[in-house]
């Protein structure tokens, strides 16, 4: 079992200094990965329903946060780090021209040595897709064409492409991703995003629980495509009781996220201002496990 850190962009971590003594501490202790998530803007008084919460709003109540760009947040601390691979978990594909993200994942994947997880997921914040001028209605499609048109441009050596919303012929991009692409994980916890991981990605992460059904479906969506099952990762979040993780892991998930802000587990809240002490102790006793 792999075992990363979520998500890493948010809360006290989005000040600098924190934020790469954290990932230094993950990555001294084993941690192999390190998550962020995106939200690029959130309107205030918002009515979509955030699909993680029982109250349908997301952490924060109506969005005045601080929360960085996961790209450029992953950026900042790749240069700071030099084994613990970065993930996005996930970039809000549809919301993004795929072919400028393609340019900007394959840049910070060539200067990090290979370290770069691309998780994508539809997005469900309509008011969002407003102010960025993207089509709600159109995700699932976008993603779907998004996901090829940045595959194309990792791994072509001339990236030509025709489909509904993109076109290009001989379209150079240099640098290429260091292993040749970048690992596509698709986010959500719908039939949707099980079968579209099940299609196209590498691996598979329900973000809330792991649902034997939704790993199921990505399974027999992958044979029906003609596609190893076994080759699609599956990532969950750290379950309530440490002692679940067996029972993961015999459902096939091979890498557990364990949240850095909020309850750490283990029996153990931290009360007020948490320094970093505190939490290399925490980090220390998960990579024990």
């Amino acid at each position: 079992m792999k075992f990363g850190l979520r998500y890493c962009n948010s809360g006290r971590y989005t000040d600098p200094a924190l934020a790469v003594e954290l990932v230094q501490a993950g990555e001294a202790a084993g941690f192999e990965t390190a998550w962020t998530v995106e939200h690029t803007v959130v309107p205030r008084g918002y009515q979509s329903t955030y699909p993680y919460a029982t109250g349908g709003k997301l952490p924060g109540g109506d969005g005045d946060f601080v929360l960085p760009d996961p790209l450029i947040w992953m950026a900042y601390v790749a240069a700071a780090t030099t084994k613990i691979k970065l993930a996005t978990g996930v970039l809000i594909l549809s919301q993004h021209n795929p072919v400028i993200t393609a340019k900007q994942v394959a840049s910070l994947d060539a200067m990090s040595g290979g370290r770069v997880l691309l998780g994508v997921g539809v997005g469900w914040l309509r008011e969002e897709f407003e102010v960025i001028g993207a089509v709600f209605e159109e995700r699932g499609k976008r993603c779907d064409e998004y996901i090829a048109v940045m595959r194309e441009f990792w791994s072509a050596d001339r990236p030509t492409f025709s489909g509904k919303f993109f076109n290009f012929k001989d379209a150079y991009m240099r640098p290429k991703p260091v292993n040749g692409t970048v690992p596509i994980i698709v986010g959500g916890h719908s039939t949707a995003a099980a079968k579209r991981a099940g299609r196209l990605a590498e691996g598979f992460f329900p973000a809330r629980g792991a649902s034997p059904e939704l790993i199921d479906l990505v399974r027999r969506t992958a044979e029906q495509h003609g596609r190893d099952p076994a080759s699609i990762e599956i990532t969950a979040s750290l379950p309530d009781d440490m002692d679940d993780l067996p029972k993961l892991a015999a459902l096939g998930v091979s890498r557990v996220l364990v949240p850095v802000t909020g309850n750490f587990g283990l029996g153990r809240r931290i009360a007020g201002p948490e320094d970093l002490l505190s939490w290399r102790d925490t980090i220390e006793r998960y990579a024990a496990l």
